[in-house]
């Protein structure tokens, strides 16, 4: 049986590059990075995921003395270790421990202070999917995951300080149209008042390929159901293999000055849309796609695939669903950048900080926002437009759950 390599597919028709685009940098500062990590304690929050996985295991590359990883994810954990464990080349301390716990909860408090300080902490727990984006309810479980828990978890480590703190922010997160984006953009406002206290940094970055949940996923998943592809025809999406993304966050958490913003120099033509991603897959699988006009056609076209089937299904649409953007964008005019300390990254320096008395002011504003009974969307839309002066939420009265 012929193995469909997900690796190999996204070098050579996503991200379109033989190696890791951090290849040099991490050679240039290899001894830099090993010195930050070896024996060093590592804590790693929301570790099952796609990036936070791909972190831990650019870490293990090197030698750290203890690692813990923390996700609610128990599934994704045991797999994570599966993985870990059935791969050549990873450094596993004798000290590895995985819990299924919510970085929110007294037991994660006891975590901190009965085994840390740690000297690194990187967090990666976050909604991350603009579907993610419905009404009230899930607007409000997001920002709770995205900015005040993050602002609890900073509060815990002014108590047990690390040496090297990172949080992932998202490239939705410069000029943001959409919640996920804006409470991105929030969560780095957030992270940088405390910039002064805890060494902290963060990343924007582009699409993760074939991340857990993401579009490119479905795509197999679908596959594997006899089920049609589907996805926008316009949107057009910068992207990292999870390799890359794991190397991102790993240079800007060790190598970064508390306040910095690291993202990928990647031009404009490096841009892909989804359809020619799914094109490329179906191609990868013997097909070619059979474009359709509808939902429906296209699933029931799906219903009578045979076995020998030559062309499979597929439905590309213009995009209409809220918070779409038509591209991404790393940082934003008026930013500081360097473009000089990396061969391959840029560093955002001069983001602007929040005092802590407008941080509590900004949080007072959420919370008792939360607490009104009639809250709606588009209150919560109103705050953040506010807090946020280039917030341009874009609503179109649909979301992504009305999708395929």
């Amino acid at each position: 049986m012929k193995l469909f390599n997900v690796e190999q597919f996204i070098q050579e028709f996503v991200v379109r590059r033989p190696a890791s685009l951090l290849q040099g940098d991490l050679q240039q500062y290899h001894e830099a990075l090993a010195s930050e990590i070896n024996n060093r304690s590592v804590l790693v929050i929301g570790g099952a995921g796609t990036i936070g996985g791909s972190f831990v295991k650019a870490i293990l590359k090197f030698h750290p003395s203890k690692l813990f990883v923390v996700d609610l994810n128990e599934n994704g954990l045991t797999e994570l270790v599966r993985d870990l464990r059935s791969t050549v080349g990873y450094n596993i301390p004798n000290d590895f421990k995985t819990y299924p716990i919510d970085f929110a909860s007294p037991v994660f408090e006891r975590i901190l202070k009965n085994e840390g300080p740690f000297d690194i902490v990187a967090n990666f727990a976050a909604h991350k999917h603009v579907r993610s984006e419905k009404d009230h309810y899930s607007i409000e479980a997001m920002i709770e995951n995205n900015v005040l828990k993050a602002k609890k978890l900073l509060d815990l480590l002014l108590v047990f300080p690390p040496k090297h703190f990172f949080c992932v922010s998202t490239d939705k997160a410069a000029n943001p149209v959409n919640v996920m984006g804006a409470s991105k953009k929030l969560m780095e406002e957030v992270i940088l008042a405390y910039s002064q206290q805890i060494p902290i940094t963060t990343a924007r970055f582009a699409n993760v390929a074939f991340s857990n949940g993401s579009l490119l996923a479905g795509f197999i998943e679908r596959l594997a159901k006899r089920q049609p592809l589907s996805s926008p025809s316009d949107v057009r999406r910068y992207f990292v293999s999870p390799q890359e993304s794991g190397e991102l966050c790993l240079m800007a958490c060790v190598l970064g000055e508390s306040g910095d913003i690291f993202f990928p120099k990647l031009m404009p033509d490096e841009m892909i849309t989804f359809a020619e991603i799914g094109n490329a897959l179906l191609q990868a699988h013997g097909y070619e796609p059979d474009y359709c006009q509808t939902e429906e056609e296209a699933k029931m076209k799906a219903t009578e695939l045979s076995s020998s089937a030559l062309k499979y299904p597929v439905y590309y649409f213009l995009s209409d669903t809220t918070g779409e953007k038509m591209y991404e964008e790393f940082y934003t005019e008026g930013e500081l950048l360097d473009m000089t300390s990396f061969k391959e990254l840029g560093v955002i320096k001069n983001a602007p900080r929040r005092t802590m008395d407008e941080l509590n002011d900004t949080f007072q504003e959420i919370n008792t926002l939360f607490q009104r009974p009639t809250l709606t969307k588009e209150m919560v839309i109103e705050l953040l437009t506010i807090l946020i002066p280039n917030f341009n939420h874009v609503e179109t009265g649909k979301n992504l759950d009305q999708r395929m």
